[in-house]
């Protein structure tokens, strides 16, 4: 038995070699123009002048330029010197999605200012075939750089992009 279960093991390990040198995941490549025009739209609208906020409830989404989000309520924030949407808080199911990839979580903060963006619960990140998830994903939507923490799972199929 300890032989089998020595033999198993090399086995899988030389049968995954080939797979971490093939993957094609690119953790930041969710990207997005944070100057990009905003359209909005959802069931309801709250605004709070006094906390500069705006809370969108019921089928959120959320455009600008390539990128796309779903939620049930996104709370707005404002720069107060600008007057430009500076943070979007997004719970109730979140969905992003670009035309090459798709994140989902059960909350997002997109912070427009310093271009970044952190999923957290259950964040599944899928391109193409392949699929990678986690406890959180912090994506820096301007360089392209991103970190997944918490049990990171992946999928990796190979030759079926």
């Amino acid at each position: 038995m300890k032989i089998f279960k020595t033999a198993l093991f090399c086995a899988t390990l030389i049968c995954a070699a080939p797979v971490f040198a093939q993957t094609d995941i690119n953790l930041g490549a969710i990207n997005a123009d944070p100057t990009a025009p905003v359209e909005i739209t959802a069931d309801s609208l709250s605004i709070d002048q006094v906390s500069g906020t705006a809370i969108f409830i019921g089928n959120v989404v959320f455009g600008q330029g390539d990128l796309r989000l779903n939620a049930a309520r996104v709370q707005v924030i404002y720069n107060d010197a600008s007057g430009d949407i500076s943070r979007l808080s997004a719970s109730g199911g979140v969905t992003f999605a670009t035309a090459t990839e798709a994140a989902e979580a059960l909350t997002a903060d997109y912070n427009l200012d310093t271009g970044t963006l952190e999923l957290a619960g259950d964040v599944l990140l899928t391109q193409g075939a392949s699929a990678i998830s986690s406890d959180t994903m912090r994506v820096n939507l301007s360089d392209g750089s991103a970190q997944m923490e918490g049990r990171v799972r992946t999928i990796f199929n190979q030759g079926n992009n």
